[in-house]
């Protein structure tokens, strides 16, 4: 970035012009989380534990301990994170300039409300490919699909039912397609996982993807 760039970039930070949206879910004791079958073995929801609040033990300050499983809320899953990528980078070894670049927003809220399960699939992309163009390599492929209003209740997060958990994902064709045919940086969604819950346990990741809430993924 050239510094006269990089001014205008800090400039219209201060002065408003440039906006910044905030896509971050709060943290609490009931912030959404995956619940997965029996047996596997689910994280620790998120919790506070005061260690002080201007008082005896700290009467000058006040600050927590959190306790909380490292795929609570909004996040970032790493390759390492699925077994097809156990040799690849964990969050500390991605490139830090891997995790800025553009972002392509595909608006799915339509579908979702008629069809909870819905999913991704290419001829999605080449919809919109079609109105805004290709995606550009190193872009970060945002899926809204209005998922976030739900994140107040974990039922109506996870959505489930007698046949399993309902939410919108992405397609294994549609995956392998993004993950081969273009070079995005990663996926980001807002349920609880890029993959629709109802298909993770059965379907094996592909080899080139990993993965709400506003979770991202880096491809």
């Amino acid at each position: 970035m050239s510094a006269t760039a990089l001014s205008g970039f800090l400039t219209g930070l201060a002065d408003g012009s440039l906006q910044v949206i905030d896509l971050t879910t709060p943290l609490s004791s009931s912030t959404p989380a995956l619940r997965l079958p029996a047996p596997f073995v689910n994280l620790i929801d998120f919790s506070l534990e005061e260690v002080s609040a201007y008082n005896e033990p700290g009467p000058y300050w006040r600050h927590n301990n959190i306790h909380t499983g490292e795929h609570i809320g909004t996040h970032l899953d790493a390759p390492i994170h699925w077994i097809s990528g156990r040799d690849g980078d964990d969050v500390s070894q991605i490139p830090v300039q891997r995790l800025i670049g553009p972002a392509a927003v595909l608006d799915l809220t339509a579908q979702v409300a008629d069809n909870p399960d819905y999913l991704l699939e290419v001829a999605d992309v080449e919809a919109w490919e079609a109105d805004h163009g290709e995606l550009l390599p190193g872009a970060w492929l945002l899926l809204r699909t209005g998922w976030e209003s739900r994140g107040g209740s974990e039922a109506e997060f996870l959505n489930v039912d007698e046949t399993g958990s309902h939410t919108p994902g992405v397609s294994v064709e549609c995956a392998q397609w993004l993950a081969t045919q273009r070079q995005i940086a990663g996926l980001g969604v807002e349920t609880v996982g890029v993959d629709a819950v109802s298909r993770v346990v059965s379907i094996r990741p592909s080899p080139s993807t990993t993965t709400s809430s506003a979770t991202t993924s880096t491809a």
